[in-house]
């Protein structure tokens, strides 16, 4: 087990001096900003709660800073990192240390239990904000990681963790909390990062749920029903209904008093159990010989 009570990088190891140092440029194309505060670093780690056997998948390990920290904690870790010239750089960093694996390739293209090579894993990443959204759905795909630790923007955070009701709840907060518990963990300030970037960001805590209250044959078009009813997010859900499934009054009043939603209700307002009960119903009426 790892010691906690000295948590510092592991030492470079052979091939990490002359050429293998020189940074690549920073390529705003992918959204790149690296965190270098050592603290934060290690907080990031740790809220992973991992007890230095586990199998860790890192998401854009980038320059290492997070890799070094994550070590600590670690029983293998892979690392996904799609631009060349830092996976090479990785490689010869972490050559020393075969419980490091360099992937190089688009991690929206890779699943991630197939990357971990094994159903029971961890994740951890600094993820870039342009494409937060596919990849934290990416990461809820089954096999899900038994818990996953994200550094994003804190606007996403935020809704992430909104309960019904709030400003912030939206068609991302009912899609992930469907199927996982979310915590808010900490900030992290634009100056913690190398460039910083134009907002502060948020750290992250995602465990699917132990009571799942979705199967996985219904995930799918539950997105597509979260998504559509926030497409009308001012609307009643009477009004919701008959715009999305093309039905008249009466129908989409039968819809949702079989889903004990009052019809008056609005989309930001159903937490969801609400949609996924709402779900059931519609595709219980589209059975053959139910319409």
């Amino acid at each position: 087990m790892p010691d906690r009570r000295s948590p510092r990088p592991p030492r470079r190891t052979a091939g990490t001096t002359g050429a293998s140092d020189r940074l690549p440029p920073i390529r705003k194309s992918l959204g790149q900003h690296f965190l270098t505060d050592p603290a934060i670093l290690a907080r990031i780690a740790g809220a992973l709660d991992a007890t230095g056997v586990e199998t860790i998948v890192e998401i854009g390990p980038g320059r290492g800073a997070l890799t070094d920290h994550l070590l600590l904690h670690a029983g293998r870790l892979i690392a996904v990192e799609y631009d060349r010239a830092l996976a090479e750089r990785l490689r010869q960093r972490y050559s020393a240390d075969p419980r490091v694996t360099v992937v190089e390739a688009d991690v929206l293209a890779s699943p991630l239990a197939d990357v971990a090579a094994t159903d029971d894993y961890l994740v951890a990443g600094n993820v870039p904000y342009y494409i937060t959204t596919p990849i934290l759905f990416h990461a809820l795909e089954r096999p899900r990681a038994r818990r996953a630790v994200f550094l994003v923007q804190k606007e996403v955070a935020d809704r992430l963790a909104a309960p019904p009701g709030t400003d912030g709840y939206g068609a991302l907060s009912v899609n992930v909390q469907a199927v996982a518990r979310v915590t808010r963990l900490f900030k992290v300030p634009a100056g913690a990062f190398h460039p910083p970037p134009r907002v502060d960001s948020a750290v992250v805590r995602v465990e699917p749920r132990p009571d799942p209250i979705v199967a996985a044959d219904e995930e799918s078009r539950l997105r597509e029903l979260v998504q559509g009813a926030f497409g009308f997010r001012r609307k009643q859900m009477r009004r919701v209904l008959r715009s999305l499934l093309d039905v008249g009054a009466d129908t989409a009043d039968a819809l949702l008093e079989r889903s004990a939603i009052d019809p008056s209700a609005r989309p930001e307002t159903l937490a969801p159990q609400d949609f996924v009960r709402l779900l059931r119903a519609v595709r219980e009426r589209d059975q053959p010989g139910n319409a």
